[in-house]
């Protein structure tokens, strides 16, 4: 694995002890800006070793090699922020368009020979219609309850 050798300038060093010192960071963003002050090889300054870092901080030395690297190749914004997500934690499946029209449908009359809707006859009728591929009769179920609609 690269070693890194972090060196801040004194602006950094500033934003880095005010991080520490103000009290209202996160943990994670205060611990990054101690182990960075702490890295720091810059002037007359003897940097701690990663093993040490990490004991003292309560992470491990893998934590902070990767943040060595982040703050040499992206600088301090991106060593203490993190890394925004490139795609959602899944598809939205559903969309409101979805969600309008099976309300819409389940306020309708039920089908003939029916007294009320159910939540399997509403997900084989969106289907009937394509407002979807396929929809389960528990997806129905659970946007029928969060918009507080009761078919019964």
């Amino acid at each position: 694995m690269p070693r890194y050798r972090v060196t801040l300038t004194d602006e950094e060093r500033e934003e880095l002890e005010m991080i520490t010192k103000k009290g209202t960071e996160t943990a994670r963003r205060f611990k990054f800006a101690r182990a960075l002050l702490l890295c720091d090889e810059s002037e007359e300054r003897k940097p701690w070793g990663t093993v040490q870092i990490a004991e003292a901080l309560g992470i491990t030395s893998r934590t902070i090699e990767h943040l060595k690297e982040r703050f040499v190749t992206g600088g301090l914004p991106l060593a203490l922020e993190r890394k925004e997500r490139e795609t959602p934690p899944r598809e939205i499946k559903f969309d409101g368009r979805f969600e309008a029209h099976l309300i819409a449908l389940a306020c309708s009359d039920p089908p003939e020979g029916r007294a009320r809707w159910t939540v399997r006859l509403l997900a084989d009728k969106a289907v009937e219609l394509e407002y979807a591929p396929a929809v389960s009769h528990m997806s129905v179920q659970r946007i029928l309850k969060k918009n507080n609609l009761s078919l019964t």
